[in-house]
């Protein structure tokens, strides 16, 4: 059997459905082995859109999702699909090929050291020197890139060695189970969750990677411990709950951090250090409790007294066995706190200036989306907004990205999204400077008639950073530009393209889009002018009232 044969049967004995790619002369082999496979091929138009989507797939399912490029540059356009997974922990697998290691009459040519340069940012980084160890070398990679904590494996295929002959087997995956947290940590936590007089549940993205909202919900719901949620949590229990104080989208300075502050106690389940901290901690100010897949990873800002490792699920069932019948007391500022956060999201959130503010779009796209849609962010300003004004109900109905925090990759997360779901709606949310970024996976989501839409938020500038120019006192200068006609834009690939030019408008235009299928862009105009006025400085206001009751 030719190794690149084997290969192809290694991945279809984990399950790989898709592999996504742009391939190179060193992938012909592979390309060619797919030709017959049940693995889908699915061609992307840069090895980015092909690096985000299979993140996606690894984000959503818990499998690793796989993607593919051809050496040199086609390897280098993989890093920050890379960084992204291992940063976010999505489990992904990259192969790329290489020149003939055993001889080439190439010099050069192409040729870096790609193994060594992705060791920084993979669980594993892996060439393949003879066929015969691509079953014990894919199981391995598997293994690492879906273990907690999930993340980035890269294998490297020569061409000389995918073209060789081979008589080796694949090898089957083990079964795995997460244990629960030892019994003494866990009646540790008991006494002190019991002895606490103010606790507080934050919720972070390792809890979303699992089924664990349910056993989450019962929790707060019966013990009356408030909780909030990192912007990577959010979903993780239904933020509609009675007991939910808001989503950690500013580093300081908002109504959570008035909650935080009084806390005594904070279990933090499922939250790592990678993702932007939520809350800092300074010496033993209040007991944290670390409950996740992972022991903590310690640092100035974050050392907890306690850790419960294991099942997140599982430990949680646990607790709340080992707490039935014991609700905390009234917890009335926290009840103050969630009035005073959803007092402020409802405000603006039906004003009809245009172009359209945050609180209005945020809003209107709530309406739109219906009890079980999904959206998926690119990065800019508008993220913060989203997550603090927009509820999330389910898990994973809310993709963002707050740990790498990369522009271009929301259209690739959103179409993969869609691939995945095509019953429910699915919108890509993207600013204008993150949409062009990757503008060209537009071809490619309808090669795969995807029913995706695609909100762009129109404000002819990086918005986000031109709001931290400002921030620090720097000149309103160098951070605008112009865009495309997106109307235009959208029909030249043969998409639907739509304007909208009144803040009325905006719900319709995106049910109407929902409602017909297919490919849609709708472009919004948006004025970021509140962004200081509201997030900052009445915020502040605000705030300092609410931390002197």
């Amino acid at each position: 059997m030719k190794a690149s044969d084997l290969l192809v049967k290694a991945l279809e004995n984990e399950g790989v459905e898709y592999i996504f790619a742009v391939p190179g002369e060193e992938n012909l082999d592979v390309v060619e082995s797919l030709k017959d496979s049940s693995i889908e091929l699915v061609v992307t138009r840069h090895e980015q859109g092909a690096g985000f989507m299979a993140a996606t797939y690894g984000r959503l399912t818990g499998r690793a999702g796989v993607c593919m490029a051809t050496l040199g540059p086609g390897a280098t356009n993989l890093s920050t699909p890379a960084a992204y997974a291992y940063l976010g922990a999505f489990p992904l697998i990259m192969i790329t090929g290489q020149k003939p290691i055993k001889a080439s009459k190439q010099g050069q040519f192409q040729i870096i050291d790609i193994v060594k340069l992705y060791e920084p940012i993979c669980k594993l980084s892996k060439q393949i020197v003879n066929g015969n160890t691509i079953p014990s070398l894919v199981r391995e990679a598997f293994r690492r890139a879906e273990e907690e904590r999930p993340g980035t494996v890269l294998l490297e295929l020569p061409e000389d060695i995918a073209a060789e002959d081979t008589d080796a087997n694949v090898i089957q995956a083990s079964v795995r189970q997460y244990a629960v947290a030892d019994e003494f940590v866990l009646n540790e936590a008991v006494k002190k969750i019991k002895a606490a007089k103010m606790p507080l549940i934050l919720l972070g993205a390792a809890a979303n990677r699992k089924t664990s909202w349910k056993a989450l919900e019962h929790f707060a719901r019966n013990t009356g411990i408030y909780f909030f949620n990192t912007q990577m949590g959010k979903g993780v229990a239904d933020e509609r709950c009675d007991f939910f104080i808001g989503t950690a989208a500013l580093s300081d300075n908002d109504y959570l951090h008035c909650a935080v502050a009084k806390a005594d106690l904070i279990l933090n389940i499922g939250h790592d250090v990678v993702e932007k901290p939520p809350f800092l901690m300074s010496d033993n100010d209040k007991m944290v409790i670390h409950l996740n897949y992972k022991s903590a990873q310690v640092d100035e800002v974050y050392f907890p007294q306690l850790e419960l490792v294991g099942d997140i699920s599982l430990t949680i069932e646990k607790l709340s066995l080992k707490l039935a019948g014991w609700k905390c007391g009234p917890m009335d500022y926290f009840k103050l706190v969630k009035q005073e956060v959803e007092r402020h999201i409802v405000e603006g959130s039906e004003d009809d200036s245009f172009p359209i503010i945050p609180q209005r779009f945020v809003a209107d796209t709530r309406k739109a989306m219906g009890e079980n849609g999904i959206i998926a962010l690119d990065n800019g300003i508008y993220k913060i907004w989203f997550a603090r004004n927009y509820k999330a109900y389910y898990p994973n109905t809310v993709l963002l990205d707050n740990a790498l925090a990369t522009m271009g990759a929301g259209l690739s997360s959103a179409m993969m999204t869609a691939k995945l779901n095509p019953d429910k709606r699915v919108l890509a949310i993207c600013g204008d400077g993150g949409f062009m970024m990757n503008s060209q996976e537009i071809e490619t989501a309808l090669r795969m008639d995807l029913n995706l839409v695609v909100m762009i938020l129109n404000d002819n500038a990086y918005g986000m950073i031109r709001w931290k120019q400002q921030l620090a006192g720097f000149t309103d200068w160098g951070l605008e530009f112009t865009n495309p006609d997106f109307v235009k834009y959208a029909e030249a690939y043969g998409a639907k393209g739509h304007l909208v030019t009144s803040a009325a408008s905006l719900v319709s235009t995106l049910d109407n889009a929902f409602v017909q299928g297919g490919l849609h862009i709708v472009e919004v105009p948006v004025d970021y002018s509140a962004n200081v006025s509201v997030l900052i400085e009445e915020l502040a206001t605000k705030v300092r009232l609410l931390r002197n009751k």
